[in-house]
């Protein structure tokens, strides 16, 4: 017993050495400034001097500030325009490769890649794209005898040019994750529906789509997420305008905190932007009961 004791421990030191960074990670990195999120929010802070309490001073200074609604507003256009598109496209290119065709893993290695590549060079890349005077949509476009908008400059038009750059760069990663929920639906349920007599489009959804519910479910979570965080691609293709038409509320943390060094009102934003995420993941979780089915 005493020898099993001893082993325990042994497998225990050399367990809790190998989660160490893991453990040191989730405490720097999310945990702390979490906690610390919580304590500013509370207080005024300039990075120099020692934060000095002010009580709910700071809710009092951001609920009445035209930029935070400007910022939650434009959230929500983009949250509502990025995630449906992205989603649907995502799926249809999904169902377009879920066969045998001759080198597809080309495809989902061209579909992958703009996850993998800095968002900096994507954002860059496309800034040329739709430059209204030189970009290549534009010219593209005066081609075939249409008047391209101006892209950046116009408020409307610069909330599609994120909301089609987004797109884009995601679609690849959630394709792929469509494309495996399609492969672990058994055939067995396709064969049946034939035999049945059943066409292209009941199978589609009355098989593909019910049983695609999980995999669509955190996709759909994932990419709130995500886009809720939405920041460089507005503020490098954009910066914000035209008029604070792509603001962002991570944009207006950022600017409270790294240029006017207002932690404590960022804070508090930050708070805000949690509660939203956290009070939309949990109605998802919510009314998934209803839609969501499991293969038993």
């Amino acid at each position: 017993m005493q020898g099993a004791s001893k082993l325990n421990k042994r497998e225990n030191f050399w367990g809790y050495l190998f989660i160490s960074p893991q453990i040191i990670g989730l405490l720097s990195f999310v945990l702390f400034p979490v906690a610390m999120s919580f304590y500013l929010m509370f207080t005024e802070w300039d990075f120099t001097n020692a934060p000095k309490w002010t009580g709910t001073d700071n809710f009092n200074v951001i609920f009445h500030e035209e930029n935070f609604y400007y910022a939650l507003r434009n959230t929500f256009y983009f949250v509502l325009g990025i995630v449906p598109v992205t989603t649907v496209i995502s799926l249809v290119m999904a169902l377009l490769t879920n066969r045998a065709i001759k080198g597809l893993s080309i495809y989902k290695a061209a579909f992958f890649l703009p996850m993998v590549t800095s968002s900096v060079a994507i954002v860059l890349v496309w800034y040329w794209v739709f430059a209204p005077d030189i970009g290549l949509l534009n010219n593209f476009l005066d081609v075939i005898g249409i008047t391209g908008p101006n892209w950046l400059t116009e408020a409307f038009w610069a909330r599609i040019a994120i909301v089609i750059m987004s797109t884009w760069q995601g679609m690849g990663y959630y394709y792929l994750i469509f494309l495996a929920g399609l492969k672990g639906i058994p055939e067995d349920y396709y064969e049946a529906a034939e035999i049945d007599g059943a066409g292209k489009l009941r199978k589609f959804f009355n098989i593909t789509l019910p049983l695609l519910s999980p995999t669509t479910f955190f996709i759909i979570v994932t990419m709130l997420i995500g886009v809720f965080n939405l920041f460089q691609e507005s503020f490098i293709l954009t910066g914000g305008g035209p008029a604070f038409s792509t603001y962002t509320l991570v944009m207006y943390i950022y600017d409270l905190a790294f240029r006017y060094f207002r932690m404590g009102e960022a804070a508090v934003v930050s708070v805000v932007l949690f509660a939203i995420v956290l009070l939309v993941t949990f109605i998802q979780f919510r009314l998934s009961k209803r839609w969501v089915n499991y293969i038993e």
